[in-house]
């Protein structure tokens, strides 16, 4: 059985004011325990929207979202969500932020405390414990974004744009600690992206959308051997082909967007 099953989603936003506006269109897929997929697409594709569908945050207008077999109807601590916004409680230190899921799961304070430790250790986060997330860098504050949304063991990682906000140096060293995460966790991922190379580095498939209404174009299979570290694997001839094909689908896309917009305003 799939982790996660999407199955012929559509999503229409009906404003106050204006057209509905449709945001997916007949959207399936199947992503297997313990895969890393990402999603690639034009800005306005609605790879935010598939996400937050998946995650419980907003109902499909068509469709249905699967769990492990289960509809999902909401929010649930089997899917944990890591934005590109930090979203930690100002208020609280380091292990303070990690705890709060496990509190959530009114776990025993013992066990709460020698879990977050746990973490803390995982992430490469000692000597930080006590350290506000205004003391930490951006670097700093996205590894305990991780750490607390693993603490409470989702089966499903659920990734928007997280590393956007980061500087190119900081962003790959993250990146490879997600995928050292990956690689010892086997974690079912869902990562959205606009970097074609990061998804390409990350993932075993790189889903493709069109641009809006967002479906899938292509889907295209990593096969490439990661093991052997970043220089060797984004200089490697394969993984240049698979970036390529990748960004040409993309760009594609973009133009088309662009096209039709032309087309919109020259006949109004």
């Amino acid at each position: 059985m799939a982790r996660i099953e999407v199955k012929s989603l559509t999503k229409v936003f009906y404003p106050a004011k204006g057209n509905p506006v449709c945001a997916l269109d007949d959207v399936s897929f199947e992503i297997d325990d313990g895969e890393f997929v990402s999603v690639v697409g034009p800005s306005g594709c609605g790879k935010s929207t598939l996400l937050y569908i998946i995650a419980g945050f907003i109902p499909p207008t068509r469709g249905d979202v699967l769990i492990d077999g289960s509809p999902v109807k909401g929010p649930g601590p089997d899917r944990g969500i890591v934005f590109q916004e930090y979203a930690l409680f100002p208020w609280r230190t380091v292990l303070e932020n990690i705890k709060y899921g496990l509190e959530e799961k009114r776990l025993p304070k013992r066990e709460i405390d020698a879990i977050a430790r746990r973490y803390i250790q995982f992430m490469g986060l000692e000597g930080f414990e006590h350290k506000y997330p205004r003391e930490l860098s951006g670097g700093m504050k996205q590894r305990v974004a991780l750490a607390r949304t693993l603490a409470y063991e989702p089966a499903v990682l659920l990734m928007d744009e997280p590393f956007g906000a980061l500087d190119a140096q900081t962003r790959e060293i993250i990146q490879d600690e997600l995928l050292r995460i990956w690689r010892e966790t086997r974690k079912t991922i869902l990562f959205i992206t606009h970097s074609v190379e990061e998804a390409v580095y990350l993932s075993e498939r790189v889903f493709i959308m069109t641009h809006r209404p967002g479906k899938i174009k292509d889907v295209v299979k990593v096969d490439i051997d990661k093991s052997r570290g970043r220089e060797e694997v984004i200089t490697s001839p394969e993984f240049t082909k698979l970036r390529n094909k990748v960004w040409l689908e993309v760009r594609e896309e973009v133009l088309k967007y662009y096209k039709g917009l032309e087309e919109t305003l020259l006949h109004q």
